[in-house]
Order: C-alpha cells, then structure tokens, then sequence
C-alpha cells in the first residue's frame, strides 16, 4: 500500500507546480503542462508491460527494476539540467504508476483470502487518493522552499519506498511464466500516445482540426491491430479474451465512463476555487490553499475504501459500483446547484472522495472474481490504463466545455460554463450507475439456481 501511495503522489506532482516549472526554466504554461501529461502517458504505456512482466516469476526483480528507474528520475527532477531532462525524469517517475497493478497481485499471492480482499481493495483506493496526498505537500513546500525542494519531496519518498521494496518484498510463486511480445507493446504504446496526446491537447481539436482527426484514426487503427495481434499470439500482452469477459468488460466500461466523470469533477471544483473575485465568481485560493480542498477526497476515499470490503459482504461488487457512481453524481449535483461558499466545495470534494474511494474499492473484486491468481497483475493493469484513458478524456472534456464558455474578451469562462460541464458529469455517472445494475442483473440472473 505504502509504494501505490507513493508512485500515485509522486506522478501527481506535476499538477501544483506547472507555474513554477513554467517560471523556473521560462517555457510556456503549455510546455510546462506536459510535465504531468508525459507521466501519465508513460504510466499508460508502463502498465501493461509490467503487468505481464508481474505475472511471471521476475516479479521482485521487475518491481525493484521500476523503482530504481523512478527513483533516478526523481534526482534528475532534482537536479539542475535542462527542460528536456525534467521532462525524462518525470516519465522516469510516471512509469511507477504501473506497479499499483503488481501490487495487488503481491497481495493476492502471498496473503490469505481473508486478508487479500480488503488490502487489494485499499491498494487500489490510495492509488487514487495519493494525488490529494502528493498535492498541497507539493504545494507548501513550492511556495516556501522552490520547485526543487517540492520535487526533492519526490526523490525521498521514492528512495524509501525503493528500499522498502528491497527488504520485504517477495518473489512470485514458483511455476509461472511470462513473455512481453515486444511488437504488441509498441503498438499499443503508439495507440495510447495518439489516444491521451489527444485528450490533453485541446488546442489541436480547434486550431488544427484535420490533424486531430488523421491522428484519432490513426490511434483506432494502431488499437484496432493490437488488439487482433494479441488474439493470434500465443503471448498476449494482455489477455484480450479474459478482458472479453462480460463481468470485466462491464467493468472495464464502467471504469472509463466513470473515471471521466470522477476526474472531471475533480478538475471542476480545483479550478473553480482558484479563480480570482474578479471574474465574478470563485475564491481566488492560492495552489497550496486550493490543494487543502482536496484534503476531503483523500480523508473520505479512505474511510470508503476501509468500509467497502465490510458492506461487500452484504451487497454484491456490480451493485456497489452502481451506489458508488450514484454518490459521485450526488456530488456533480451539489456542485451544480451549491458552490456560493468555500464549505459547499469542500462538501462536494468530500462527496466525490467518498463516490470515488468505495469505486474504486469495489472494482477490483468485481474483476478478480473471474480472474485466475496468476492473470491478476495483467488484468489489473488493463484495468488502470482504461482508467488512465478515462481520466485524461474527463480532463478534456472539461477544458472544452470551460473553453466553450470563455467570451473572446475575457480571461476565465462564465460561470454557466460549470453548471454545463457539472450536467455532462451527471450523464457520466448515470450511465456508470447502469452499467453497475447491469452487471448487478448478469450476476444475479447466473448466481440463481
């Protein structure tokens, strides 16, 4: 639990000091912002590798491999080199993310059933929640010590987490076997590039919009023969017929409609509290104090994730994700028609954390169930990078509306602009509650003698 939590905070670090990357080393707002896109994208294209790298017996060697690999990351963001080399460095330490995925396959391997359940499912909930851990840290030590000692916050953890690894990590169970298909991987890591380069770059769709469409094409395509080629080989990089699943399919689309809409709103409400006065509405927060609205989310993600496996035992996974999306929409909801104070945002942020942390706690059990021991670091990370896909469009989608709402002459778009991005959230999160009852139906129909 305690390496998911740090590669989730340290991958998050790139959101609070995208000004002070920006100022440090004179680039644009734009460029800066690709210190947190170019980890996402190299988390995405981690994670399925090390996934199947997880289910073989290099297991320890590959989780060690990783966290040796974000460390030294985490001292190139350290240390004084050019733009270019931050950026390595920050895909150095996105690559992490891809061991929440292993993680939960340590857990499952190596403790009892009783035990596995309710550790896989905190694992997956700080994985979430580590973004509101990493950023009003991050933030603090931005504003009273400088960009460098925000991303030294990020070489300690990483190091501890490294020799954390080291002592008590255990090697996978004899027996197993497993083979990257090296051309599978680069096609899909071409797929994903196209898919979140897209996503986060808003301007192409509005400025370049043929571009956009030949490079959408283009990611279906590359997607589309990745996915053939992984049905022909006799070593999938994922395997595309467990994925095929009804249980994990539903699943895996409740996660990308719902993670958009998770992460929307997520992004709504930050923003919302740092606009200034002047343009009619918002709060005008400073980053570290608009980081402490996220401090809500994390405390009530927790306290979700620690009840969800205990109210697992009376209401079934698919039916959890179903409540689960329906108490996100109660927080789209609140922010739609309450957010005149700083305390109806914070009460919104709390809705959300809570929304989101029994989510995210209930997913891995609605797939593992159908998922051998040996499948659940490379199912599991399927999982996540159609979480990461999910997130990255729920971030686009909100920029687009917001951008949509912006007059030509202002800075900051009106403050309808949110009420219409918060009704698209709802409709996310109505189709995530039917997908949930959906599944909850299947199961219930096959489980009936």
């Amino acid at each position: 639990m305690f390496i998911a939590l740090v590669v989730a905070a340290v991958a998050s670090l790139g959101t609070p000091l995208i000004t002070s990357v920006a100022t440090t080393f004179h680039v644009s707002l734009d460029s800066a912002q690709w210190t947190l896109t170019i980890a996402l994208l190299s988390g995405a294209v981690a994670t399925p590798v090390l996934g199947r790298l997880g289910a073989g017996p290099h297991r320890r060697a590959t989780i060690l491999a990783t966290l040796a690999i974000v460390v030294a990351g985490s001292a190139l963001t350290v240390l004084p080199p050019p733009f270019a080399w931050l950026l390595v460095g920050r895909a150095a330490q996105g690559a992490g993310l891809g061991l929440t995925a292993l993680m939960m396959g340590v857990a499952r391997d190596h403790l009892p059933e009783e035990r596995s359940a309710p550790t896989i499912a905190l694992i997956s909930v700080v994985s979430i929640i580590g973004a509101g851990v990493g950023y009003p840290l991050a933030a603090l030590l931005a504003e009273f010590g400088g960009l460098r000692a925000a991303y030294g916050l990020g070489l300690l953890v990483t190091a501890i987490a490294f020799v954390t690894a080291w002592r008590s990590m255990p090697a996978a169970p004899a027996g197993r076997s497993a083979r990257v298909n090296v051309a599978g991987a680069l096609v899909l890591a071409g797929g994903l590039f196209l898919v979140l380069f897209l996503a986060g770059e808003r301007s192409l769709w509005s400025r370049h919009l043929a571009v956009a469409v030949t490079l959408a094409v283009a990611a279906v395509l590359l997607l589309g023969v990745w996915a053939v080629s992984e049905l022909r080989t006799k070593t999938p990089l994922i395997d595309v017929r467990a994925v095929r699943h009804p249980a994990v399919a539903g699943a895996n689309i409740a996660m990308f409609v719902g993670g958009s809409g998770m992460y929307l709103l997520l992004t709504l409400i930050t923003r919302y509290a740092q606009t200034p006065h002047s343009a009619g509405y918002g709060f005008g927060l400073t980053t570290f104090v608009a980081g402490l609205v996220l401090i809500p989310f994390s405390v009530l993600g927790f306290v979700a994730g620690k009840l969800t496996p205990r109210v697992r035992k009376r209401i079934d996974g698919p039916l959890l994700l179903a409540v689960s999306a329906a108490i996100v929409g109660g927080g789209f909801v609140l922010f739609a028609t309450a957010r005149s104070t700083v305390a109806e945002l914070l009460a919104a942020m709390g809705v959300l954390g809570f929304g989101v942390g029994s989510f995210s706690a209930a997913m891995p059990g609605v797939i593992l169930a159908v998922t051998p021991k040996s499948e659940t670091s490379s199912a599991m990370s399927f999982n996540y990078v159609v979480r990461s896909v999910g997130y990255s469009l729920g971030s686009a989608i909100g920029g687009l509306i917001l951008a949509a709402g912006t007059a030509t002459d202002r800075l900051f778009p009106d403050d309808s602009a949110y009420t219409t991005a918060a009704l698209v959230g709802i409709g996310a999160m109505m189709i995530t509650t039917l997908a949930g009852l959906a599944l909850a139906r299947r199961r219930s129909s096959e489980t009936t003698p």
